[in-house]
């Protein structure tokens, strides 16, 4: 098996993707708004995936958080608000935005389930910081590392009682960049005492399945390379100082913040410690060189891949949706209320 994840063209797969796909045999997909056109066509086009590769459980994920990133979009699928929602509940009431994230996560957790998407890129673990770049934002949980643990545990629990794995993001933490890692490298520059904020809400949730690494650059930790690519951060951070020993997957290989081509940023991810290649874009040529350039999945990534995919399964079907968002909602006037 390839150690990289790869994205899909379009709604259906092409026959060059296809037979590329049987031949790589890549660990699993990303699914972007471009995929998504009903319900009925994503199924199919997930069903065909798993075909390929004859693997039930296999790694199909999406960033799904709610706000400003869903991929999966009304009138089609409901939409899903924003981490800002809850951490504004949790101002007057923790223990009713704790739950409410649960339900809206296990709410949307079911739709997933039903598209046959088998992992979620969330929760964003990352702590608000002022005067940050707004890349990260709403999408926060908050600027207090306990809360944003809190109710990032509350979304793993409400996905996996829907059958869905979460993947935290973004490690060691991309709360305080300057910059959008989409456009261009930020590099955060505060001593390591100040990033103790930062990792704390991912030590907290280390058990988590799945983790995220962040296009950075923490100059405390390492003056010359992002997370991503870095050794020393991905070995001496994320496994030894956060103890994150889940399946390790790289931000999108795509974005500006790497340098060099995107098949020599997965070899050098891969080479630094990530289990996992991510490329979004569905290029396919890029896509022919990757599995050019990378070896064969360890034994090791193999392990956490498949203890990724151990879910508990739906806790009681597509029925109870409804149940779970208008508990949401009442939960949420309680913010409304007090603003």
């Amino acid at each position: 098996m390839l150690p990289a994840i790869f994205g899909i063209d379009g709604l259906t797969l092409s026959d060059r993707e296809r037979a590329f796909f049987c031949d790589a045999d890549p660990a699993g997909y990303i699914l972007f708004g471009r995929n998504a056109e009903s319900r009925s066509q994503l199924r199919a086009l997930t069903d065909e995936l798993r075909a390929i590769h004859g693997r039930e459980r296999l790694f199909i994920c999406i960033d799904q958080e709610g706000g400003r990133v869903a991929r999966m979009k009304p009138p089609e699928w409901p939409a899903y608000p924003a981490g800002e929602a809850f951490d504004l509940l949790y101002d007057i009431a923790p223990a009713s935005a704790i739950e409410a994230a649960r339900v809206n996560a296990e709410a949307l957790g079911l739709d997933l389930a039903e598209a046959g998407i088998t992992v979620d890129c969330h929760p964003v673990l990352d702590v608000r910081q002022p005067d940050a770049h707004d890349v990260i934002g709403d999408r926060a949980f908050g600027s207090e590392p306990m809360r944003v643990a809190a109710l990032g545990r509350a979304v793993l629990d409400g996905l996996s009682r829907a059958g869905i794995a979460g993947c935290v993001k973004h490690m060691p933490g991309h709360g305080r960049a300057a910059a959008d890692s989409h456009e261009r490298l930020p590099s955060v520059e505060v001593d390591a005492a100040q990033l103790e904020t930062d990792i704390e809400p991912f030590h907290t949730l280390r058990e988590a399945p799945v983790g995220m690494t962040a296009h950075v650059r923490y100059t405390a930790w390492d003056e010359h390379n992002p997370a991503t690519l870095s050794a020393t951060i991905i070995s001496d951070i994320i496994r030894s100082r956060i103890g994150f020993s889940g399946l390790l997957l790289t931000d999108d290989l795509d974005m500006k913040a790497l340098p060099g081509s995107v098949p020599e940023r997965a070899e050098r991810a891969v080479a630094a410690g990530c289990d996992i290649a991510l490329n979004c874009w569905a290029k396919l040529d890029d896509m022919e060189a990757i599995a050019l350039r990378l070896p064969v999945m360890s034994d090791e990534t193999a392990q956490r891949l498949e203890k990724a995919l151990r879910v508990t399964g739906p806790s009681g079907g597509a029925q109870n949706q409804e149940q779970l968002v208008a508990k949401r909602d009442a939960l949420l006037t309680l913010a409304e209320a007090r603003a």
